[in-house]
């Protein structure tokens, strides 16, 4: 291990030495395969999109260009993620990471790679409240909010449509777990029950055992903390099977066309959330994505656009692509005093930078770094009517 590590940090400081016409490359770490693969696609391409936004400009440190290269951190394999991770450092020299997308994986790469080398993550979807105290160095930044701000979420929702007691079910592990605690309590403190709090684990054919203790303990409404592509759906379909529960609330890692492809009208009724504005600068991000041929409405897209566009940013404001002088920049570029800078207006922030100005990075999703890192948190809030995803409102 300590071979590996000196290796990268020789690599790290090849990166941070980069001669300014030349090509820099940035790593895209999101679980291309597993319980969240139909997500990253999206994300990936708003990663990129801003990437060749700067690249365009020719504006980036007097014309340094930018080159993606992605990892898979299969969102639940910390070993897979933290390898992919360390080849993206040691092997092709990257200069920042756009990831991970599930919480356990970023928590792991975090501590077995990135502090350990000086690299700069900022993940577009990592949102166990967890990782608000993990040990960065400064160096982990998300565009997403914490599900500490999800659960106080889901509560208000539930509330307000009067459902007043529900079944919770979450998949197992950090991100599962952070959720489902953050939203007990906060249902609770507003009134409501909870009338079982389970786990489930993902990749099993059979889920009735888990959906009898469910329906055994009632509700209102089952709550599944799950993945879209794995075990939630699994849960979803054998409520739905046995009739045990035929609406559900689907939090941020169940929310996506996939979910609707699948059940279609059997999920009427149904409720969800996940991180979204309906900010000036998420309609002109949707806008150029819908120009480059993919959907920037589906969740985190906007969001990987934004972490990416951040490193960038930071790298122009603090004169240096090392990340260890470009990562105290990361907040400053983020947040106000500045001009305010939307999607598609990169090449003016560059410029403004260059110009020794200031600017406050609002981007696609509002993004406004709080301490220590984090989005403060715009979510988008969801029904499903006539076998379709409707958009009920922001908050």
């Amino acid at each position: 291990m300590k071979k590996i590590l000196l290796a990268s940090v020789a690599a790290l400081a090849t990166t941070g030495a980069h001669a300014q016409d030349e090509s820099i490359k940035l790593g895209i770490v999101l679980g291309f395969t597993g319980p969240l693969e139909s997500l990253a696609p999206g994300m990936a391409a708003g990663a990129e999109m801003a990437m060749e936004e700067v690249s365009g400009s020719g504006l980036l440190l007097d014309g340094t260009t930018i080159e993606s290269v992605r990892g898979d951190s299969t969102c639940i394999d910390a070993a897979a993620a933290t390898a992919a991770t360390e080849r993206l450092i040691t092997s092709d020299g990257v200069s920042g990471i756009v990831g991970a997308d599930c919480s356990g994986v970023t928590g792991a790469m975090l501590t077995n790679v990135a502090v350990p080398n000086g690299m700069v993550m900022i993940s577009p979807s990592a949102t166990s409240p967890g990782l608000s105290e993990a040990e960065d160095n400064g160096l982990f930044f998300r565009t997403s909010p914490s599900d500490a701000r999800q659960g106080v979420i889901i509560s208000d929702v539930l509330m307000e449509e009067g459902i007043e007691s529900v079944a919770l079910t979450y998949t197992n592990n950090d991100y599962g777990k952070g959720l489902a605690d953050a939203f007990q309590s906060a249902y609770e403190e507003a009134g409501g029950t909870v009338t079982i709090s389970a786990a489930h684990e993902d990749g099993k054919a059979d889920y009735s055992s888990e959906i009898g203790a469910l329906s055994a303990a009632g509700g209102d409404r089952l709550v599944v903390a799950g993945y879209v592509d794995q075990g939630g759906s699994g849960i979803v379909r054998a409520a739905l099977d046995s009739g045990a529960f035929d609406t559900f609330h689907f939090p941020d890692g169940m929310v996506s066309q996939a979910l609707v492809d699948r059940f279609g009208s059997e999920i009427d009724g149904s409720s969800g959330d996940n991180p979204g504005t309906d900010s000036p600068g998420a309609q002109a991000y949707q806008d150029m994505a819908s120009e480059a041929g993919y959907d920037g409405s589906s969740p985190f897209s906007a969001e990987a656009y934004d972490a990416a566009a951040l490193i960038l940013l930071a790298m122009q404001a603090a004169g240096s692509t090392d990340p260890v002088s470009y990562k105290d920049s990361v907040m400053d570029v983020a947040n106000a005093p500045g001009e305010e800078i939307l999607p598609g207006e990169l090449e003016k922030a560059l410029q403004i930078l260059a110009d020794g100005g200031d600017v406050d990075y609002v981007g696609a999703s509002a993004v406004e770094l709080i301490e220590p890192g984090e989005s403060a948190g715009n979510y988008r809030i969801v029904g499903f009517e006539n076998g379709e995803l409707v958009v009920e409102g922001y908050r």
